[in-house]
């Protein structure tokens, strides 16, 4: 089974930039979207040349033009839920979880931080509830975690990790250590995993050519559990894949 996540940074943007034959070329079995920008409606129409290869399921902020998810999977689904069952975290269409039976498949969009750290109390907050909440889900069956999770986990994962840290979003302490949570309570990033000293990155500014530099941040990511980590076949950042300021991730997996 393939997986991908990729933000979008707007699915109608995105749509205009040969997405639908970049999915066609990847070919995914699951394709998790992130930052859709667009209430549930938009994100269908918006994807309908993709529908018939797939069935889709949309979640959306309260807020027009803000955040959202999508899910587009030709595997059935027993069910679907959105949220983390917190209200306080559960009104900016972040989260998705489908049950394939086997595994739980989390799609999840992370709060950024914001700019002069503003929203940086709450984000510490949602990483201690989301975890929680997938550590719920794990006691049931085993959990596929994917998406933004707006952080630099380790100096590799970022261009410029000390002129950036504790000043940016995404590479805070506070951010490191909600990441460094996940993993010690029996999640594994699956990319540092199987690739411990390999520099790549997920996410460019669009300004001063960053993408062009390879001046970037490893913000996304395949959190597992670690019962499947025997039955990852691959994984793999698509950074020739084009059409939004951040690029897929491929998980291969035998499940």
């Amino acid at each position: 089974m393939k997986i991908v996540t990729w933000n979008v940074n707007g699915i109608r943007a995105v749509m205009s930039k040969d997405f639908t034959e970049t999915v066609k070329q990847i070919d995914p079995d699951i394709l998790c979207l992130q930052e859709t920008k667009a209430q549930c409606h938009e994100t269908e129409n918006a994807l309908e040349p993709l529908s018939s290869y797939y069935q889709g399921c949309y979640s959306a902020a309260e807020r027009k033009g803000y955040s959202g998810t999508a899910l587009l999977s030709k595997s059935p689904y027993e069910s679907i839920s959105e949220g983390i069952q917190i209200e306080e975290h559960d009104n900016e269409g972040r989260t998705q979880c489908a049950d394939f039976g086997s595994f739980y498949l989390v799609n999840v969009y992370v709060p950024n931080s914001g700019q002069n750290l503003v929203r940086l109390d709450y984000r510490k907050q949602w990483d201690a509830d989301f975890l929680t909440y997938l550590k719920e889900l794990e006691k049931d069956k085993p959990v596929i975690a994917c998406g933004d999770f707006n952080v630099a986990h380790q100096p590799i994962d970022l261009k410029n990790d000390k002129s950036n840290y504790n000043k940016t979003a995404g590479y805070t302490q506070t951010e490191i250590d909600g990441m460094t949570n996940f993993l010690s309570n029996g999640f594994v990033d699956t990319f540092r995993h199987f690739h411990p000293d390999t520099v790549a990155y997920t996410y460019w500014s669009y300004r001063f050519s960053a993408r062009k530099k390879n001046i970037g941040w490893r913000l996304d990511y395949f959190l597992i559990s670690e019962a499947l980590v025997e039955k990852v076949n691959k994984i793999e950042i698509l950074s020739e894949v084009l059409g939004s300021d951040h690029c897929p991730v491929l998980l291969d997996i035998e499940i």
